[in-house]
């Protein structure tokens, strides 16, 4: 995938100073939801999205580098993954998970074995 799952890839035109709260997320064979909660920070940036009814209301946690391009006009971010993998991802609970370094790297190894086709 990426040297570093965290950060967003080169080919990315990442907007700074836009708040993607709000934003509707899809993946490569569908939407996902929509952005709750996100983190720019340099090597460690990270949404939250929400995943509406589509997988019960569960929230999921996508490293910046699964992000595949962001559309600030349409308010659209796509990530380089199946709806298959983002809903078999390990779990997210905010309240434990967010900050937690054991969960990032569980994170960073299940996003960082994705296949590059995925992109």
């Amino acid at each position: 995938m990426s040297e570093n799952v965290w950060a967003y890839h080169a080919t990315v035109d990442r907007i700074t100073d836009v708040d993607l709260s709000g934003y509707k997320v899809e993946a490569v064979d569908g939407g996902i939801g929509k952005v709750d909660k996100h983190s720019d920070e340099a090597g460690s940036a990270w949404l939250v999205v929400d995943t509406g009814p589509w997988i019960f209301g569960k929230e999921v946690l996508l490293p910046a580098g699964t992000v595949s391009g962001i559309d600030v006009e349409e308010k659209r971010i796509r990530v380089g993954l199946t709806r298959e993998q983002v809903k078999d991802a390990p779990e997210f609970v905010r309240d434990e998970h967010l900050g937690n370094p054991d969960y990032r790297q569980l994170l960073g190894g299940y996003y960082g074995i994705i296949p590059q086709r995925w992109l």
